[in-house]
């Protein structure tokens, strides 16, 4: 079943979570057990064939059976409305080797790489039967990831003083905790990475998310085992097609400049057939025509209605997570400019703000997240319940095991929800809800007639 693993706890996991047999290492009682499940935090947003090369490699690389995906729903980390749907995403997944999708609870899915990778092992570590974490990365090294992830884990007396020095100076949160930790690696020369490793760890988004998912591993003291997988292709933020694996961002660009079908999205793309199929498993060509793509810029006229909303019922913007003061501030200048999405955050862009935090800021004043019903989420779990968007029925055994071993409630049917959910995980689902009506909005209206929503659309088994 794969190679021998040496698990170790996750309290030093840093030292002993490896993917190599021990030399004239015993079998301890843990390691005779065969791993079963691998699991993946994900977007898909959309899925590629990076997306099916890590899942086929985590399973070869671990023998595992099976691939639970806990995926962002409507909207993404990023600040914005998914490009497809969260049931079209989760079908291509299942299409390429994922045996189970679950969905990340939509609060989390829009918040910063801290919350969204806590909130994602979580969820996974509350299912019950999944065995190891598997991420791609830049660096794809197990060991820096998760050395730096120890150090962040702790936030020690010399970080935290670095890290307010770097907020004072008017940096980002990321901007201050990278210099924190360079300064950190220079000056100490016991400190466990070198300034060289430390600037290119830091450097890389996938690096960060994956440094993000080891220290929530640690910190929820989660049998999670990490398994980093080195990154396929051009880089996270690329927009080019031509060589290798294009990313996501790539494939999004094609997606939206497309120029929309008379049919108003049912037709197939045919610019999307020449430029992106090389980057694209064959399996799911025919899903990327099922249905148009959906961008930021489609809730420009729901973003200025909340806007003006808010502005009559004198609600104050810095309750919305993400807002800060000088940033409310800033928008209740520019109020009545009324402009696109990409617009007004080109109105509250400054050098603290990055465009995935102001997008965020907006996000969360659409969606109703203020910061008050995200610390009370928080402080039920991030993940109380888990809700299964779609499954494999050749991986009926695997589900079976889910429910065995799960300790948080298991969520199949909408209607279902109220009578096994209470109090904050029930708003915490309503909200998910919520943010699924919101995105079915904005497909409806590109088609021109109504879609399914949350009551009437099932779950995907294929």
């Amino acid at each position: 079943m794969g190679q021998s693993v040496n698990l170790g706890k996750p309290a030093d996991f840093g030292k002993t979570a490896t993917w190599e047999k021990p030399a004239n290492s015993g079998k301890t009682a843990k390691q005779e057990q065969p791993l079963r499940v691998i699991g993946i935090i994900a977007e898909y947003n959309p899925f590629h064939s990076g997306h099916r090369y890590q899942i086929e490699e985590a399973k070869k690389r671990t023998g595992a059976d099976w691939c639970i995906v806990a995926m962002s729903g409507d909207f993404v980390q990023r600040g914005g409305p998914a490009v497809y749907s969260k049931y079209l995403r989760a079908e291509m997944a299942l299409s390429c080797g994922a045996d189970l999708v679950v969905e990340l609870p939509s609060a989390f899915a829009v918040s910063s790489a801290e919350d969204f990778a806590a909130c994602g092992v979580a969820l996974l570590t509350g299912l019950g039967a999944v065995d190891v974490l598997c991420f791609g990365s830049e660096d794809g090294e197990i060991h820096r990831i998760q050395t730096a992830a120890r150090i962040l884990a702790e936030e020690g007396g010399d970080f935290s003083a670095l890290l307010s020095r770097g907020l004072r100076s008017g940096l980002s949160w990321p901007q201050a905790r990278n210099q924190a930790l360079l300064e950190m690696a220079e000056k100490d020369r016991d400190f466990p990475l070198k300034p060289e490793e430390m600037g290119r760890l830091l450097g890389s988004p996938n690096n960060l998310l994956g440094i993000e998912y080891c220290k929530a591993i640690l910190r929820q003291n989660s049998p999670l085992i990490p398994l980093t997988i080195l990154r396929q292709g051009r880089g996270y933020h690329d927009k080019e097609l031509e060589e290798g694996q294009a990313s996501a961002s790539a494939i999004r660009r094609i997606l939206q400049k497309q120029e929309p079908p008379h049919d108003r999205g049912l037709s197939s793309h045919g610019k999307l057939a020449q430029e992106a199929r090389p980057h694209i498993p064959r399996a799911i060509w025919s899903l990327y025509g099922q249905e148009p793509p959906v961008e930021a810029n489609d809730l420009s006229e729901v973003l200025n209605f909340c806007l003006l909303s808010l502005k009559r019922e004198g609600q104050d913007y810095t309750l919305y997570g993400d807002v800060s003061p000088e940033m409310a501030r800033r928008l209740d200048n520019c109020l009545l400019q009324q402009t696109s999405w990409e617009g007004r955050i080109e109105q509250l862009k400054t050098r603290q703000y990055t465009y995935t935090r102001i997008s965020r800021a907006l996000l969360h004043i659409v969606l109703g997240l203020t910061a008050v019903k995200v610390q009370a989420y928080k402080a039920a779990g991030r993940a109380p319940y888990a809700r299964i968007l779609g499954f494999r029925r050749e991986s009926r055994e695997l589900l079976a095991l889910v429910k065995q071993k799960t300790s948080i409630p298991l969520i199949t049917k909408t209607a279902d929800a109220p009578h096994i959910l209470t109090g904050t995980a029930l708003d915490m689902f309503t909200q998910d809800i919520y943010a699924s009506h919101i995105r079915q909005a904005l497909l409806s209206e590109k088609l021109g007639k109504p879609v399914r929503n949350e009551f009437n659309q099932p779950i995907c088994i294929l």
